[in-house]
């Protein structure tokens, strides 16, 4: 070797096939697209936990997970992607509940009849969306209240109707029949659990995939800044008012599942409480992430049946770890962990 010349290395050849490599996964990760990843992972948990409920009560519960995390789905698309909060969207919950109980006894299939609540839902959500979101921070949460009690109110109140405050039995489609068409035979708990689990993962799934689309940039561009997104050309009253649509109509299939599933609604499913337990769900486990609705939804559908062992303990332990968990992860859990994790890989 000659004076000054520095000696080769296998660098260039180790960093060629690194680069390939990392190519080639994000080429695998293109072509399976992030709503079809995000249903999938859906698909594997509602697996993995139809292979370790040992009996129906557990199927029931997470009956109760999947739909609330399809209700809190849309509240992600609200809260997450626009910044918009709403208190009033257990009402857009109790249409798609009630039209699902009420239609079938004036003859319209369930199936229809789910379908005509969630149409009303997201016509309401049309209609009075434009007035309400010209309004901001508390003021636009106070009104989205005042919606949510009316409809709660009309729900008490109209007896002859929903049947007032003592609510009415749900008679219909049971999703047993559904599976028998294929062979299966399973219990009304595991297909409603199969049903819930799977329209949840096909919710997640669209909403991944706005969140990614030209209309869900421009959502997420409002989010930061209303002047900003008006500069860039975006109609921000008309994106405002579809995210509130997309978001009613969540809520409404969620009604109506929690309808059929359960055979029984009360007017509570559209209380104030409820609005606040899904806007909670949503914050507690990352209102910016589907995962977050998930994760959520799972801790507080989830966690007070396992504290009832603690009997009158059981509100304050729960009080309690929702706000250590707030304190130490203000962006919800599933950011937190994410932000856990790429620290650690870097």
């Amino acid at each position: 070797m000659m004076a000054g010349q520095r000696p080769t290395t296998s660098a260039a050849p180790a960093d060629t096939g690194r680069h390939a490599y990392l190519q080639n996964k994000v080429t695998r990760r293109r072509a399976i697209g992030p709503g079809l990843r995000t249903f999938l992972i859906f698909a594997v948990l509602v697996g993995l936990g139809a292979l370790i409920f040992p009996s129906s009560y557990f199927y029931r519960v997470g009956t109760l997970v999947w739909i609330n995390t399809l209700a809190v789905t849309g509240i992600v698309v609200l809260l997450g992607y626009v910044g918009l909060v709403s208190l009033g969207h257990a009402g857009f919950f109790a249409i798609g509940a009630y039209a699902t109980a009420i239609l079938p006894n004036y003859g319209v299939p369930s199936p229809l009849a789910m379908l005509s609540g969630v149409l009303l839902a997201g016509l309401l959500a049309l209609v009075v969306g434009r007035p309400i979101l010209k309004l901001s921070g508390y003021y636009l949460a106070i009104a989205t209240l005042g919606l949510g009690m009316l409809i709660w109110m009309v729900l008490s109140k109209e007896a002859w109707l929903t049947g007032g405050p003592d609510g009415m039995t749900v008679s219909g489609m049971n999703a047993r029949n559904l599976f028998k068409m294929v062979g299966l035979n399973l219990k009304s708990a595991e297909a409603w659990y199969w049903v819930a689990g799977f329209t949840a993962a096909i919710g997640a799934a669209i909403a991944v995939n706005l969140a990614g689309s030209p209309s869900g940039r421009s959502l997420r561009a409002i989010h930061d800044s209303d002047v900003a997104a008006r500069s860039l050309g975006i109609d921000v009253a008309r994106a405002k008012s579809r995210a509130f649509v997309i978001s009613a109509l969540y809520a409404a299939v969620a009604g109506g599942l929690l309808a059929l599933a359960n055979g029984y609604i009360t007017p509570e499913t559209g209380g104030f409480m409820h609005s606040v337990e899904m806007v909670t769900m949503a914050v507690l486990g990352g209102a910016t992430s589907v995962f977050g609705a998930l994760v959520g939804a799972l801790i507080l559908t989830a966690l007070p049946q396992v504290l009832t062992v603690f009997a009158d303990y059981e509100h304050m332990l729960l009080g309690g770890i929702m706000v250590v968990t707030m304190i130490a992860m203000r962006r919800g859990l599933v950011p937190f962990i994410a932000d856990l994790w790429t620290r650690r890989k870097s």
